[in-house]
């Protein structure tokens, strides 16, 4: 049976919900319809494209099995990791599974095959290995040259070398050629044009199919929108730009984190809250202590400041972030009468509906990637 959560009674009764919440913790609601609703923008924005759904590093967060459950429509996923692309074929899914990082050895080699892997190739280590490979099948594969990201790829140098052992490989039936923008997040960098004119003086002869526009790729670089794209973080519904909300381009978040409300306390001015003291109340307070800390994955660099939802008010973290718990300062929720407007057994949302991870991200010092990535073992996910 599935531990308690915390998050699947929100709507029930204030008594139900409140003696819920004090025997649970954090818990990340993950909207199956957002997901779907995000893809379809991917579709929109780059109608003639094939779209490989990223869902490396268990989906963004999100649950590598049931987001590819939930993104049937894609045409195919990309992972990083061999024990990523196994999970997916042990679940029955039965889309073809690009391994992002690649295979090394021939062990590798014999479960890709086995499993209907379509392996990128970015070095000639990986080259040679494929070309001793003496196993029967023959994979499709996904070359990959580095026209400016400096990671992984073949050089343009070399690309010529690795694209001609490649196509005349008796191992490969199918190539397709990719790259990686590393600026695309940036609307004015002149990188990326660089990238895309270099890319396509490379492969313009080809004749097969290429791919390059991550998500910063498909939503501000039509030249990116090739045969492939490659959507990652928009499809959790965020934004990879600094200066354009995901509200603002159509997209839904798919993850909203939630914790209980677990306590309240009234503070006199000048009393200190936390670790070594970080708040201090600069007037009457009450503040509110929330089930969720860094051990669960929540920041620990978040600032006094950070915005936190309680009761559809924003409301700021206050004090530093504890192991299990925060502080949030609720004194602008306080009625006329003296009461507060939130009881213990609050849902009170960390980001995601209602309070963009972008927001909370920018206090942290961090983006959201690695947010939603940094979610523990400890936070069930419950999909609706």
């Amino acid at each position: 049976m599935a531990k308690a959560c915390f998050a699947d009674s929100v709507m029930m009764d204030s008594l139900q919900l409140r003696n819920l919440a004090l025997n649970g913790g954090p818990c990340a609601l993950i909207d199956r319809s957002a997901l779907c609703h995000n893809l379809r923008m991917v579709r929109h924005t780059a109608p003639t494209s094939k779209l490989l759904a990223v869902i490396k590093a268990n989906a963004y967060g999100h649950g590598i099995v049931p987001v590819a459950q939930a993104l049937q429509d894609a045409d195919a996923f990309g992972v990083a990791r061999l024990k990523e692309a196994m999970a997916l074929r042990n679940a029955g899914i039965t889309h073809p599974i690009v391994l992002l990082e690649g295979v090394y050895s021939h062990s590798d080699l014999d479960l890709a095959a086995r499993l209907s892997l379509q392996p990128v190739i970015h070095s000639f280590d990986q080259l040679q290995a494929l070309e001793s490979w003496a196993g029967s099948a023959n994979l499709a594969v996904w070359c990959k040259v580095d026209t400016g990201m400096n990671r992984l790829g073949f050089s343009a140098d070399a690309f010529t070398v690795a694209w001609s052992r490649l196509s005349s490989s008796p191992r490969v039936k199918q190539l397709i050629v990719m790259t990686h923008l590393a600026d695309a997040d940036d609307r004015t960098q002149v990188r990326t044009p660089h990238q895309l004119a270099r890319f396509q003086q490379l492969t313009k002869d080809l004749g097969v199919d290429r791919s390059v526009g991550n998500s910063a790729g498909i939503l501000a670089w039509p030249d990116a929108r090739l045969e492939w794209v490659r959507p990652g973080l928009m499809l959790y519904g965020m934004s990879p730009f600094a200066d354009t909300s995901a509200a603002q381009l159509e997209l839904r978040p798919a993850m909203t984190l939630v914790a209980p409300l677990i306590a309240l306390r009234r503070l006199s001015t000048g009393e200190e809250v936390g670790y070594a003291g970080a708040w201090r109340a600069q007037r009457e307070s009450t503040i509110g202590i929330v089930a969720v800390g860094y051990a669960d994955g929540y920041p620990r660099h978040a600032r006094s400041g950070t915005p936190v939802l309680v009761a559809g008010r924003i409301v700021p973290l206050i004090g530093r972030v504890s192991m299990d718990m925060i502080a949030v300062d609720l004194t602008d929720l306080i009625g006329s009468n003296g009461s507060p407007k939130v009881e213990v057994g609050d849902p009170v949302v960390l980001w995601g509906d209602g309070l963009p991870v972008e927001q909370v991200a920018l206090h942290a010092d961090t983006i959201s990637y690695e947010l939603v990535c940094a979610i523990s073992q400890r936070v069930e996910n419950r999909y609706i």
